[in-house]
């Protein structure tokens, strides 16, 4: 329940570098969501929060009140066992990795709400499952059709979260990441909770595994690499940070220690809206064996281990590879878009 806010006094205290305590989180993002903080206070609060790092408790309290105003949709099975592949962007752009690991994981008997945008590339998750046939903008019916027919669903984040409205002209302004870039991951539509979460700088990588712990994650990973990629990279050693039995364990990996050879970064970056596509198919039905192909395997290894279906990186990537070869992953992204694109639920 939210308390009453003084907007001053929050713009005082982030001012003088302070930190929002739950209940002050709370109402301010409840402010927020109502629309009773105006254009002006609420760009300031998110610039001046921008210049120094949430804590773990501001952003679980910010993410709690987003889940409050989310629109859900209907999960027929277990939401235990449900997966999400979100990052927070802001990284550097290679091809729609955590959108195919997605479908592969899914592919794989792992049931996964994919909550995903626009991106500034225009080739964002929406962008390129649109130009593969999947209708982007079906409703919570139909996505959860999508979930229990095909494994997978698309959650497109601006038909779930109305209530961000008010924020977004001021987000457009302000042309910087803000708290909001950290709170889309932690919001699934589908309430999934578990995770593989790519972030687009080191410094953020505790912070958001601590925060999917205090939101009640069974099981999280979150990834950045060295190169700069909001993802485990096939280019450069990866930092994950493990959510599980109640705590954080940091590892650092590599390709080669999951079996894999490093390619050139230029070996997975997608030239057009176009070429992101295409390199997603092309992993999917099996045609592409190379670069692209072995960025994926890394990548839904991790997200099957998060799901719950394999016990490590290695059985991961086996796993992933069994399901692109033996034909599963093609045919969920046609499920998938066949069940999206239906009337009748």
């Amino acid at each position: 329940m939210s308390s009453a806010l003084d907007p001053l006094d929050v713009l005082r205290r982030l001012v003088n570098g302070h930190h929002l305590d739950a209940p002050t989180m709370d109402a301010l993002f409840e402010a927020m969501m109502h629309g009773t903080l105006d254009p002006p206070q609420t760009a300031a609060v998110l610039s001046l929060m921008a210049a120094r790092d949430p804590d773990p408790q501001e952003l679980a309290a910010a993410a709690r009140v987003m889940r409050r105003h989310v629109t859900a949709i209907p999960v027929a099975g277990d939401r235990d066992r449900l997966l999400d592949t979100a990052g927070t962007g802001g990284a550097p752009k290679t091809f729609n990795v955590s959108t195919a690991a997605a479908i592969v994981a899914a592919g794989g008997g792992i049931p996964v709400a994919k909550h995903g945008n626009r991106s500034r590339t225009g080739r964002g998750s929406a962008e390129v499952l649109a130009a593969l046939g999947v209708n982007i903008d079906a409703g919570p019916d139909i996505q959860g059709a999508c979930l229990e027919q095909a494994g997978v669903a698309f959650c497109f984040a601006i038909h779930h979260h109305p209530a961000t409205r008010f924020v977004v002209p001021v987000r457009r302004s302000l042309a910087f990441p803000t708290i909001f870039n950290l709170l889309g991951p932690l919001t699934n539509p589908g309430g999934a909770r578990r995770q593989l979460l790519g972030v687009w700088d080191q410094r953020f990588g505790r912070l958001m595994a601590e925060a999917l712990l205090q939101l009640g994650a069974i099981r999280g990973i979150v990834a950045h690499a060295a190169d700069g990629l909001d993802e485990i990279s096939i280019s450069a050693p990866t930092t994950l940070w493990h959510v599980e039995e109640g705590g954080i364990r940091e590892e650092v990996i590599a390709p080669d220690m999951v079996g894999l050879p490093v390619h050139p970064i230029e070996s997975v970056t997608a030239g057009d809206l176009d070429d992101a596509a295409a390199m997603v198919q092309l992993v999917l039905d099996g045609s592409d064996q190379g670069p692209a192909r072995d960025m994926v395997l890394i990548n839904a290894a991790a997200a099957m281990l998060a799901g719950g279906g394999v016990d490590d990186l290695q059985e991961g990537v086996e796993r992933a590879r069994s399901v692109i070869d033996d034909g599963l992953a093609v045919r969920t992204l046609q499920l998938l878009a066949d069940v999206s694109q239906s009337t009748d639920v």
